[in-house]
């Protein structure tokens, strides 16, 4: 038998096979088209977009395993978080996704806030309301745009919008419907009291499952789209986090995963559905029954390399991937950059900050100053905004024993040793770091039955390939710099003005 894992990410869908042995028989992956931002702090995709490319990317990588479609028992999805699909009677796409990224929804926030009261959302969702979640971005389309939400019949995530293609059924697990500010994350169900609250009628919404639970089967015209052959079970996921954590092993306590993708996350199995009075920390359902997890999250942490890759170039194109370029400049600064900081606010912030106004600033230039010193800023400034998390994880007892690098971070040497120095812990690589999709195709085998738990699929499919130990010289500049680096962020809000939805 084999599993396929589909991640819906944000710069493109990629589609992973494993064998029953938990080894990757082929994968692949097909870019979107980049987001659109037509004003500060929008983001938006289409839908459409997204179930083109999983047609190519399943397609590809049934090829690269020479296997035909019906070699595949069960599919699970992952994808990007917090996205707002809108359907009409027709299921057409209403409008382009709001997506995670996209904070334009303070305003609704706020009365949100007001209207519920600060206290009693977090009570009633574990979570503040903040503008990267789904809900908010609901109540901006009925607000601004009213013609278009009268249209509105159903909505969904973007996972979930590409599984309603292939299977025809509206679903969505608990994990990813945490973050929508609509799902009692404790009773792990959808909030009564919130839909009230919102005024959002419940039959727009789909059906809650756990991740592994199987909630439809490829129909007709999703085989035509994938290769896939029709009938065969779709399980319900995961959010991008809670499957990456899944396909990195991080399913109990303890041990505590450091993901840099285009965001940053840093996530923390529990068991019990723990809290940060202040909403700094988001609290969801994991993808593993009876559990939850903590986590912080950077909104521009590969993001902020990729921007300056794109604005400012990688040097002479010497036929090397343009980071490896990038990365080589900066592992010649000393850690530390000669005093150079980066504050990688370029989508405002949540974790600890809940601003959507804040603004990325580079800051200490000098003209001895080169772009290896950027760059090493700019890897260090993300290390330090994840370290942010690290630091309300001891505040609120949450236990660290182990942590595993993720994400594209985890792939450059340089990163993975800068992560080490900054938080001053060992941290470990897997030998699958494939992520969310890897992840996906876990849960896809336990709703398959091969492995009776996820953990127990854990168990025997997450190896750890390497250990990198931190270098105390370089761990003590890192934390003077990192004092610094908290002191920043206070500056630059006198100067831009942001204010936390949360603020009084």
């Amino acid at each position: 038998m084999y599993f396929l894992g589909i991640d819906v990410g944000t710069g493109g869908t990629r589609a992973l096979i494993l064998d029953e042995a938990g080894a990757i028989a082929g994968a692949a992956t097909a870019e979107h088209a980049p987001f659109a931002s037509p004003e500060i702090g929008w983001a938006e995709q289409e839908p459409e977009d997204w179930w083109r490319a999983a047609g190519i990317a399943v397609r590809r990588a049934l090829d690269e395993a020479r296997l035909g479609g019906d070699a595949i028992a069960c599919v699970g999805f992952s994808g990007q978080m917090h996205g707002a699909v809108l359907l009409d009677a027709a299921d057409a796409v209403v409008r382009p996704a709001l997506i995670w990224c996209d904070v334009r929804t303070e305003a609704q926030c706020r009365a949100l806030t007001a209207r519920v009261g600060a206290e009693r959302l977090i009570r009633l969702t574990c979570n503040p309301a903040l503008p990267n979640f789904t809900l908010t971005k609901f109540l901006w389309v009925r607000e601004r745009e009213p013609e278009n939400w009268r249209r509105v019949r159903s909505v969904m995530l973007p996972k979930d919008y590409v599984r309603f293609r292939l299977t025809g059924e509206r679903a969505i697990d608990v994990a990813d419907a945490s973050g929508t500010l609509l799902c009692d994350v404790a009773a792990r169900s959808w909030s009564r009291e919130m839909l009230e609250a919102a005024e959002i009628d419940p039959a727009l919404l789909p059906k809650l499952y756990e991740s592994q639970e199987v909630c439809g089967r490829v129909n007709a015209a999703g085989a035509l789209a994938t290769g896939l052959k029709a009938g065969i079970p779709v399980v319900a996921g995961a959010g991008d986090q809670a499957a990456g954590a899944a396909g990195m092993g991080i399913v109990a306590p303890g041990v505590v995963s450091a993901t840099i993708g285009t965001s940053g996350v840093v996530f923390a199995a529990t068991d019990r559905p723990a809290l940060d009075a202040r909403g700094r920390l988001h609290t969801f359902c994991h993808a593993v029954p009876g559990r939850w997890h903590v986590m912080g999250v950077t909104q521009a942490a590969g993001l902020s390399l990729r921007w300056f890759r794109d604005r400012f170039g990688a040097g002479r194109d010497d036929g090397r991937d343009p980071y490896e370029r990038l990365t080589e400049e900066a592992a010649q600064v000393p850690p530390g950059a000669d005093g150079l900081l980066w504050a990688p606010y370029l989508m405002g912030e949540r974790t600890p900050h809940l601003d959507p106004d804040a603004r990325g600033a580079l800051v200490g230039l000098t003209a001895s100053h080169t772009r290896g010193h950027v760059v090493r800023a700019i890897l260090e400034g993300v290390a330090f905004s994840l370290k942010d998390t690290f630091t309300l994880f001891a505040e609120m007892g949450t236990p660290v024993h182990k942590i595993r690098l993720g994400g594209g971070g985890a792939r450059s040497p340089l990163w993975r040793q800068i992560q080490a120095d900054v938080y001053g812990h060992e941290v470990e690589t897997v030998a699958a770091e494939e992520g969310a999709a890897y992840g996906a195709a876990i849960l896809a085998a336990v709703g398959a039955g091969r492995w009776r738990s996820v953990d127990a699929a854990c168990a025997e499919v997450v190896r750890v390939a390497g250990v990198i130990a931190p270098r105390p010289e370089a761990v003590a500049r890192l934390a003077e710099q990192y004092q610094v680096y908290r002191r920043l962020y206070p500056a630059l809000r006198q100067v831009f003005g942001g204010q936390s939805p949360m603020a009084p």
